[in-house]
């Protein structure tokens, strides 16, 4: 997929995620379809940290960009299923435990904590994890791929290839980063409705926006540390709910800012490193 192209539909995406908060304006109120927008932003902005994982995941495996949109398409729409599971139960308990919000809240703070630490190991070898290894006791992998297939059959035994195991890392990976992110979202609302909605939407545009950080991940580098923060402030939000109250529309301002000084700041700092190779 080409640059232009990735652009032009996440931006397609972005829109119909806007109209649907237009409509929710006037069908629901101000206060549902402001959940909304700051339940979209807030998954938008952390699916940043999970699509860099997504490239450290092909680049290990060495996939070429050809087979990577076949593994993306599987990828999100099994995040779609995942995520309603994971919306039921979390509200479910929710509803029943409204202390969980405030485990949520330190979660929360200790992965923003990580992501600002630079505690997340780059270096790690994918094709060496424990999701890796928990797949092969169940079917064994190919060493090499066989086109855009997930499976084929060797000596008349099923194989997995390493498409369907990068498939099953980036699906791991989604239940873990929907720990994350679900948390954040409850800091908004606790509408089933809204946090599906404003979730499905911001997933539709991944895709897209994976193709983007792929070309563009030098340039946007110090935006996983506006991640953190957000992670931070959501945290804090959760955790100090109790005492504390941000309004919506100012808790959207808030994410939204930090978001805009991580990119301007990694602008800034790409600018700087051309001009001193330029010196050099």
């Amino acid at each position: 997929m080409s640059t232009k192209k990735a652009l032009k539909n996440f931006l397609l995406i972005t829109c119909i995620a806007l109209l649907f908060f237009v409509f929710l304006w006037f069908d629901k109120g101000s206060t549902k379809s402001l959940e909304f927008l700051g339940g979209y932003v807030i998954e938008l902005s952390l699916s940043v940290d999970n699509l860099f994982l997504f490239l450290l995941v092909f680049s290990s495996f060495g996939i070429k960009a050809k087979y990577q949109e076949r593994v993306l398409k599987y990828g999100i729409f099994g995040a779609i299923v995942l995520r309603l599971i994971f919306i039921l139960l979390g509200v479910a308990v929710v509803s029943r435990f409204q202390w969980i919000l405030y485990i949520f809240g330190i979660i929360l703070i200790a992965s923003g904590y990580k992501i600002l630490a630079n505690k997340e190991d780059d270096d790690v070898s994918y094709e060496d994890s424990k999701m890796l290894k928990l797949l092969k006791k169940f079917i064994p992998v190919t060493k090499e791929l066989h086109e855009e297939k997930f499976f084929v059959r060797i000596d008349k035994v099923l194989h997995a290839t390493p498409l369907f195991a990068i498939l099953f890392l980036i699906e791991g990976s989604d239940i873990l980063f929907a720990i994350d992110s679900i948390p954040a979202v409850f800091s908004i609302t606790t509408d089933p409705f809204i946090i599906y909605t404003s979730n499905i939407l911001a997933i539709l545009g991944l895709r897209n926006l994976y193709f983007l950080l792929e070309r563009l991940q030098s340039t946007f580098e110090y935006v996983k540390y506006g991640v953190g923060f957000v992670l931070l402030f959501t945290g804090l939000k959760l955790a100090l709910s109790f005492k504390l109250h941000i309004p919506i529309l100012a808790s959207i301002l808030i994410i939204i800012g930090i978001l805009a000084i991580s990119v301007l700041f990694s602008i800034y700092m790409n600018k700087k490193k051309e001009a001193e190779e330029v010196e050099v």
